[in-house]
């Protein structure tokens, strides 16, 4: 089962880049973030034409989950629990039929966070510590569970180009890499690491000063497992080519395989 995450920077734009990719990679299931349209402006009818079942939760203009499928979902949360003032569409969680029983995936877009000094930083490290307190509840279930999505965090130096440039940026302070070790402390694992310790390995460039091509990036889109998922992992790797195309998302697509058969 390959199951992928990717933030598109707006589905409307990415839409021909969404579609050849899933023809070429074929992935089982797709998180997307920053859709940055409701759920009625999804461009559904091109999606399910690929042969991909389609879940969104959407905001007009911003941020906007979606979860892709070749099989339908039995179960599907939309909201990530534990603030209600909270309007944001970054969290959707789905429920997925395999061999080996059932595989929830989770599509997340954790908020940016700067600037660090305005109510931006808060708001993210609050979200972090729901998205714990979620992963709790979910780990309880023991099974194939899989977090994915732009997190917005560095998690170490080896994860930027140059990690100088991030010292006092929201997605690498030390408050935002120790919410994300707590995270990782509940027995989750991190899918790309577990399968390559290489530096320059990126999910993200810039669009500014031909970044892409001096590779010069970092690593802020990640696929977290349970126990139950680790323990059938298979591979794990950053598709790099879509970043190539032409007016390209400046996030690519980071896609883990679990044995499910």
């Amino acid at each position: 089962m390959r199951i992928a995450t990717w933030n598109v920077n707006s589905i409307r734009q990415r839409l021909p880049h969404l579609l050849r990719w899933l023809g070429e990679a074929k992935p089982d299931i797709v998180c997307l973030q920053e859709l940055k349209c409701l759920d009625d402006a999804f461009p559904r009818l091109e999606v399910e034409a690929a042969g991909y079942h389609v879940e969104t939760l959407g905001q007009k203009t911003f941020n906007g989950v979606a979860i892709l499928s070749l099989g339908r979902p039995e179960d599907v949360t939309r909201g990530l629990a534990g603030d209600d003032a909270d309007t944001q569409a970054r969290y959707l969680e789905a429920v997925f039929p395999s061999a080996k029983g059932v595989v929830r995936v989770a599509s997340i877009y954790l908020p940016n966070g700067n600037p660090p000094e305005t109510e931006k930083y808060p708001y993210k490290l609050g979200f972090m510590e729901r998205l714990r307190r979620r992963a709790i509840e979910l780990l309880r279930l023991e099974e194939p569970l899989v977090l994915a999505g732009d997190y917005n965090v560095i998690p170490e130096p080896i994860d930027a180009h140059d990690p100088s440039l991030w010292l006092s940026d929201a997605l690498f302070l030390p408050q935002t890499r120790a919410a994300f070790r707590r995270l990782l402390a509940l027995g989750l694992t991190d899918a790309l690491r577990a399968c390559d310790q290489a530096p320059d390995r990126y999910s993200f460039c810039d669009y500014q000063a031909g970044a892409f091509q001096k590779n010069n990036g970092i690593r802020i889109d990640h696929l977290l497992l349970s126990p139950q998922a680790a323990d059938r992992l298979a591979s794990c790797h950053i598709d790099k080519q879509t970043r190539s195309w032409d007016k390209p998302s400046d996030h690519v697509p980071v896609v883990v395989e679990l044995e499910m058969a």
